[in-house]
């Protein structure tokens, strides 16, 4: 029976802690991937512009990527010119060395590696397209300090049951819980081995069980090749290992006395039940704080939810309205500078307000309001007589007052995505400011083709209500208009 409940437990063991590590691999993959995904953003301009504006254009590009935190800076090359930077503040040493880089690696189409940059380590993305006769060679280093914190932060769900660290072929430490051993090698201050490395045509990774550097107790490490494009680096997982060890002679031992113990209990039943009697009035006590602490605990899941949902709400704008807004930004530099800049300036600050959400996921209604302004700005350059927007403030107190981040976004978004719009039937939004709550509205032409919804937005702004107690946040649809009904929230009530 021992050895049964033994291998039972190992076996259940091992099943979950492999589904630990291939979901953080995965996990770990498409967060580095991400930073990976400019090249095609450069392909797509390089592709869509002209020789005049192509330096215009990717000086545009590289500064709205330099107002992500993670980026410590950007640059570009076309031909043999003079090489651009996405910022103004950088520094004689680093226009030395970044020079000295591509002089080195002109022949390199693609480079991916850490690299040291003054105290601190950067990873350095560098690639060189060709179009027709033009060669553009573009790079970006990425903070490993910054990157650390932003990982921490997005996997705060799985950080409790293991832990990654990634290491390149060297074994120079790429990204570790511990931030201390970032740059470091990870040969010298773990127990991973240069053989761990090493994989099978069956199997893609190595699983041993080893003392952890980070934890200070026996954890299974799993190692696999980081599915990087690229790049030869590798992903470590590592899951505490629980074990049952059981002693066959004090099961035997335990189920005689279970056997005399379930006889006696027998008798003693009556005395429990008027013990539990006594008791119950105390008890009750316990259950109302333990009632309390899960109550707690749930806000805090509610928050927890919400956050996710707000990431993968900004992941599913960024991309498509960059693309947009930068495909308007194009037809406007050769028909209205002065329009251009202003929408440039515009798509400048609405990418700042998204990478910076606030921590409690609600903002003062005025700054949502400046925000939607600059976002309608874009929306009616692009469409112009198709699309109406109007503001109506019927109360200035409401002002004062706050609103899920973003709320104002997902109700305009969702009136264009599922609504047709011409200049023979335009589509009109309203916004109306009341004391207590705002009102989005506009009128219903659904288009023929429905777009698929994924409700991301409508699920973050239930989640953000329900954590401050709100239920009267509501949609409907009537006489031929679609509302959101959007309640404030007094954070000093």
């Amino acid at each position: 029976m021992s050895n049964l409940i033994t291998d039972l437990t190992e076996k259940a063991n091992d099943e979950v802690s492999l589904r630990s590590f291939m979901k953080k691999q995965e996990f770990m993959s498409q967060e580095f991937s991400k930073f990976m995904e400019h090249e095609n953003q450069i392909k797509h301009v390089l592709k869509i512009s002209t020789p005049e504006n192509l330096a215009s254009n990717l000086h545009v590009l590289s500064s709205v990527q330099n107002t992500n935190s993670l980026v410590a800076d950007s640059w570009f090359q076309i031909n043999e010119n003079r090489i651009q930077f996405g910022t103004d503040s950088i520094s004689d040493a680093l226009k030395k060395e970044v020079s000295d880089f591509i002089l080195k690696n002109k022949n390199v189409d693609y480079f991916s590696a850490v690299i040291p940059q003054g105290k601190e380590w950067v990873w350095r993305i560098y690639f060189k397209l060709n179009s027709k006769n033009t060669t553009v060679r573009y790079g970006y280093d990425i903070n490993l300090k910054n990157l650390h914190n932003y990982i921490s932060n997005v996997d705060k769900s799985n950080s409790a049951t293991n832990y990654a660290f990634i290491f390149d072929k060297s074994g120079r430490c790429i990204y570790h819980p511990e931030i201390a051993f970032i740059g470091k090698d990870i040969y010298k201050i773990s127990s991973t081995r240069s053989i761990d490395t090493i994989f099978t045509k069956k199997q893609d990774y190595v699983r041993r069980i080893t003392m952890s550097e980070y934890l200070k107790l026996d954890v299974i490490r799993f190692t696999k090749r980081l599915d990087l494009k690229n790049s030869h680096w590798f992903i470590c997982v590592n899951v505490p290992k629980f074990s049952v060890d059981e002693n066959v002679e004090l099961i035997k031992k335990y189920s005689t006395w279970i056997y005399l113990i379930t006889t006696v209990m027998l008798f003693l039943i009556f005395y429990l039940f008027l013990y539990i009697n006594r008791r119950a009035y105390r008890e009750k006590g316990i259950a109302i704080k333990e009632k309390n602490r899960l109550l707690v605990e749930n806000e805090k899941i509610i928050k927890e939810k919400a956050l996710i949902q707000l990431q993968q709400l900004k992941e599913q704008i960024n991309p498509h309205f960059l693309f947009n807004s930068l495909n308007s930004l194009y037809m406007l530099i050769g028909s209205d500078i002065k329009v251009a800049q202003k929408f440039t300036l515009n798509l400048s600050r609405i990418y700042r307000y998204l990478i910076d959400p606030p921590e409690t996921n609600i903002v003062p209604l005025k700054n949502e309001l400046l925000f939607i302004e600059k976002y309608i700005f874009l929306q009616q350059t692009r469409f112009k007589d198709e699309l109406f927007f109007s503001i109506q403030i019927e109360s200035e107190t409401a002002l004062n007052k706050h609103i899920p981040y973003l709320a104002f976004q997902i109700a305009v978004e969702n009136a264009i995505k599922h609504n047709a719009a011409t200049q023979e039937s335009p589509l009109t939004t309203t916004i109306l400011i009341q004391e207590n709550q705002a009102i989005i509205s506009n009128n219903l032409q659904k288009k023929l083709t429905a777009e698929p919804s994924t409700k991301f937005g409508l699920n973050y702004l239930n989640s953000i209500y329900n954590y401050y107690s709100k239920t009267d946040f509501k949609t409907s649809e009537k006489d031929g208009v679609f509302i959101c009904i959007l309640p404030l929230i007094n954070i000093h009530s």
